[in-house]
């Protein structure tokens, strides 16, 4: 059988992209793999024979008793006709038939109830393909593996391998992370990401709300156009049937400044600070317990509730407290918050979970309930003040009380880079293989519940960008430690983009835009800034931190007498700018790829569209950044012409000049609306009024969000808006005018230039 996937060559590529293979993972491809087949998560046991099997439109599918409503039988027909092109019909037949079943006990899987209902056997052969199920979710799945196997070959057919395949999680959660803090997702966007969250076998889904959602008991905090209750049960539901639960996950009792902003709750801030909510007032509690109460409503179904606890910094500091503030009040008085809200939850037949972290002391792990699930298990950190305290010593106290706990691994927002780290650069470990390494810690420890992939957004990023690690997280939280992360990746490729992408180019795609995020991140000056309020503190200990800006300093402006200037960009940034000229050249190489692919592959081209936008964004910043210094060095031959007694040469440079840094503007305006256009398909506007409200905008006094720092999406244009270049452009028409008119040239044809 002819191979069609050349394992060595993207292998070969992604270890060239800086990817490490470590001993924790597979090395060796798989069988199925090999066969020319790709499917995510891949199962743990497969039986090859070593034949394949053509399957056509003429194949019928035969339900058996399974419900013809039922989402296993939907997602069958729709599937293999809008992401294979064959349009199976239901019917009964005792060959070419595709037979639907749910049988308990069909696979042992040796597991608790949970893991043991989601396990499936399937089986094909060329008159015949089974699909049976524990119960119908290991159903659904069995079918999302079959739709995936479908290969279509060069000659137009469509192949499976004869096979037997008996699958099952080894996680019983698998959640991935939905971020909205700085966007709100169109419903229909959604309803897509539980649909490829379903074909990845995810079935939880931990939805960062804050002020997205409209909570009737508080209005003011929900955001202009928030989800209404009925939009979020609409999503809850959805989710559901295609057995995945959308959780609830409240920012609580710090990360509140979506909540603290407003006037009317100002009273509750601790120490002030709208980050974190007063722990030793009851109207916090009731506040807090009104939203969760709200969210509960318009979730039902659902049998978890996050309630996050994450950096709950200062727990305890609040004026109205009256136990001093020290390293063990402040672990009590985040222990009694977490009781009271699992007192509130369960009363409401909700199970809880939290990120069980700093500040709380190991040894008052055994205050806390012991049926509440640990959401952060792996996450080592602790600031840089706290007393050193391993993670082992919260997995001990943890195993005593019997908390079960969720094995973490994230992607998280490096400040101003807006594409993911997914691949190792020098000795730093990519996002790729870092993630698949948390995930199998779900092996280490003692009571696992399951996976976390969190996908943090908090510079803004546009959340179609993370289905690669998307794909690491629900590979691993299926079986972890196989296959290689560069297998998953490849697969990825095949199974996202269809049978037309070419892998090798798509993970080149998502290596560049690495790469070009990386020089956007690391070409600016970062200053103090002038106009923001410093922050309240961070992590590490309460005090005024001054926030940054991205920036850099526009060209000089030559004297109107003698042209003369004191060169920056031909001076101490002309490494900076031979950078700018080589991304150039590989931005325009990136664009090629991107256009190529979006034209052949079989589906989500749009998230091919994002990744453009994000490339032709990142171009401009390297093309603003190579012509500051071809400004310069207009300037420089102007003065040259001006030492010369060659005025009208002179001045000819100048509009050049000015022409060159107009361009650069009008240029940005441009690629950034392209950008907005494309995001805002997915996307409603951000920030936007709505019904007559408009959106409140005030920053968080500890943490420093980019995305926050405007109310739409222009924080991505900030830092080149501060250069100032249309000013700058003003300033230097000025110098031109001067010029000209001191050495006797004519102004109306210069002002007409100058339009």
């Amino acid at each position: 059988m002819v191979v069609y996937i050349s394992f060595s060559r993207f292998k070969y590529l992604l270890l060239m992209a800086c990817c490490v293979v470590t001993s924790t993972l597979a090395r060796e491809p798989t069988e199925l793999y090999l066969a020319g087949y790709t499917v995510i998560p891949e199962p743990r046991f497969v039986q090859l024979t070593g034949r394949s099997v053509v399957i056509s439109s003429d194949w019928v599918v035969d339900r058996g008793g399974v419900d013809s409503g039922d989402i296993a039988v939907r997602t069958l027909l729709n599937d293999m006709g809008t992401l294979n092109g064959l349009e199976v019909r239901p019917g009964q037949s005792y060959s070419r038939a595709i037979q639907l079943n749910i049988v308990p006990g069909t696979v042992e899987t040796g597991k608790n109830l949970r893991i043991d209902q989601q396990a499936y056997e399937l089986a094909i052969d060329s008159e015949q393909i089974r699909v049976v199920g524990n119960s119908s979710s290991g159903l659904f799945y069995g079918i999302q593996t079959l739709v995936q196997l479908v290969k279509r070959v060069p000659d137009g057919r469509s192949l499976l391998p004869e096979c037997t395949i008996r699958d099952w999680p080894t996680s019983e959660l698998r959640f991935q992370h939905w971020d909205t803090k700085h966007h709100q997702d169109r419903i229909e966007t959604l309803k897509r990401y539980l649909d490829w969250s379903a074909r990845f076998k995810f079935n939880m889904i931990g939805f960062e709300l804050e002020d997205k959602f409209s909570y009737p008991s508080h209005p003011a905090i929900g955001a202009p156009g928030a989800f209404t209750p009925q939009q979020l049960q609409e999503i809850v539901d959805y989710g559901l049937e295609r057995h995945i639960q959308v959780v609830p996950q409240i920012q609580s009792p710090a990360h509140m400044s979506y909540v603290l902003k407003h006037p009317e709750f100002a009273h509750l801030r601790s120490d002030g600070s709208n980050y974190q909510i007063c722990l030793c007032d009851e109207a916090s509690y009731q506040l807090i317990f009104d939203m969760y109460q709200d969210v509960i409503n318009a979730s039902t179904g659902v049998d978890y509730f996050h309630v996050s606890t994450d950096e709950v910094y200062y727990s305890g500091i609040c004026e109205k407290c009256e136990r001093p503030y020290n390293v063990e009040n402040r672990s009590l008085a985040w222990v009694e918050f977490v009781k009271r809200a699992h007192k509130f939850l369960s009363e409401r037949e909700r199970k809880m979970l939290i990120w069980l972290e700093y500040p709380v002391l190991p040894e008052h792990v055994a205050m806390l309930p012991s049926d509440i699930i640990d959401g952060v298990w792996g996450n080592s950190y602790m600031p840089p003040r706290m007393p050193s305290v391993a993670r082992r010593q919260y997995l001990e106290a943890e195993e005593k009380k019997g908390i079960r706990q969720l094995a973490y691994a994230a992607i998280g927002s490096s400040q101003y880079m807006i594409f993911p780290r997914y691949f190792t650069e020098g000795t730093r470990q990519g996002h790729l293989h870092a993630m698949a390494e948390g995930i199998n810690n779900v092996e280490t420890i003692v009571n696992p519940a399951g996976v976390y992939g969190a996908f943090w957004n908090d510079t803004g990023r546009h959340c179609e960008i993370y289905w690669l690690g998307k794909a690491i997280v629900a590979q691993y939280g299926w079986t972890p430690g196989t296959p290689s992360v560069e297998q998953t990746a490849a697969s990825f490729a095949k199974i996202y983009y269809g049978d037309s992408a070419d892998p090798n180019r798509i993970l080149q795609i998502y290596s560049s835009l690495q790469e070009q995020s990386r020089f956007f991140q690391s070409s600016w000056d970062l200053v103090d800034s002038p106009s923001l309020k410093p922050k309240y503190g961070d992590s590490d200990s309460k005090r005024p931190v001054a926030r940054k800006n991205q920036t850099l300093p526009p060209p000089p402006l030559p004297y109107k007498s003698t042209l003369d200037f004191e060169p920056v960009y031909l001076g101490r940034y002309a490494e900076l700018t031979a950078k700018a000229a080589q991304m150039t050249e590989r931005a325009d190489d990136l664009r090629l790829q991107l256009v190529a692919s979006l034209i052949s592959v079989d589906r989500n081209s749009y998230s091919l569209e994002v990744l453009l936008s994000l490339a032709d964004f990142l171009r401009h910043h390297s093309v603003m950044i190579a012509s500051l210094k071809q400004i310069e060095d207009t300037l420089t031959r102007s003065k040259n012409a001006a030492q010369a007694n060659a005025p009208s040469a002179a001045v000819e440079l100048l509009l050049q000049a000015h022409a060159l840094a107009r361009d650069i503007a009008r240029d940005r305006i441009t690629t950034f609306d392209d950008l907005r256009k494309v995001w805002e398909k997915a996307h409603y506007p951000k920030g936007p009024s709505v019904g007559g409200r408009d959106f409140l905008h005030i920053l968080d006094d500890v943490k420093d969000h980019w995305a926050d720092r405007r109310l739409d999406l222009s924080y991505l244009t900030a830092p080149e808006e501060s250069i100032g270049l249309e000013d700058w452009a003003t300033k230097l028409a000025e110098v031109i005018r001067v010029y000209s008119e001191t050495n006797g040239l004519s102004i109306q044809d210069i002002e007409r230039e100058l339009e």
